[in-house]
């Protein structure tokens, strides 16, 4: 794959202070040459329905059309309650319906996270990398960018200002393009 490696973020936060959203800005800065990360928010995704999977909503067929865009994804996620947050689950969900229109299936996948405690997140972290074995999807092992005690890592305007968590992103980004370069070789 000699073509520029798209890359699509979105975070499992609907706060507009989210540390998980300014790890994506800041993957945004730290993407590989030869990469392109995009961000889609997603707010505005309603509850799942069932009943309008074979119809869904236009934020729903938009996210669905950037993840079939992609070459990969990568997702931030905070942690609430040892889990994935009610709205990232909720739009993966709705995005991978109906059965057999899931357009995560065979997407390389990176997967952060910041937090205000001491894990950073990996509960959500595990539970998320559950999801994407039943979605099909191909994730990076490491490195494991779980960034701990977020307050005291970004800038009261949202800039990451720890050195080792930015390391940590670039390394997962340039794993991520090589892995999403080694799996679309034809």
């Amino acid at each position: 794959m000699d073509k520029q490696v798209n890359i699509l973020g979105f975070a499992g936060s609907l706060r507009k202070g989210s540390y998980n959203k300014a790890l994506l800005r800041e993957a945004v800065k730290l993407v590989p040459s030869g990469a392109r990360l995009e961000i889609f928010d997603l707010e505005g995704i309603p509850p799942f329905n069932q009943d309008l999977e074979n119809s869904p909503p236009g934020k729903v067929k938009e996210f669905k059309a950037k993840i079939r865009a992609a070459d990969a994804i990568l997702i931030a996620t905070p942690e609430y309650n040892y889990s994935i947050p009610g709205v990232l689950k909720n739009a993966i969900d709705y995005a991978s319906r109906p059965y057999g229109d899931n357009p995560f299936e065979d997407k390389p996948v990176a997967v952060m996270s910041a937090s205000i405690g001491l894990l950073g997140g990996a509960r959500a972290q595990y539970h998320l990398r559950q999801e994407f074995v039943f979605l099909d999807m191909h994730p990076i092992n490491k490195p494991e960018v779980m960034v701990t005690f977020a307050p005291s890592k970004f800038d009261e305007k949202g800039n990451l200002t720890d050195e080792a968590a930015r390391i940590l992103i670039r390394e997962l980004l340039e794993n991520l393009v090589a892995w999403t370069k080694r799996l679309t070789k034809g």
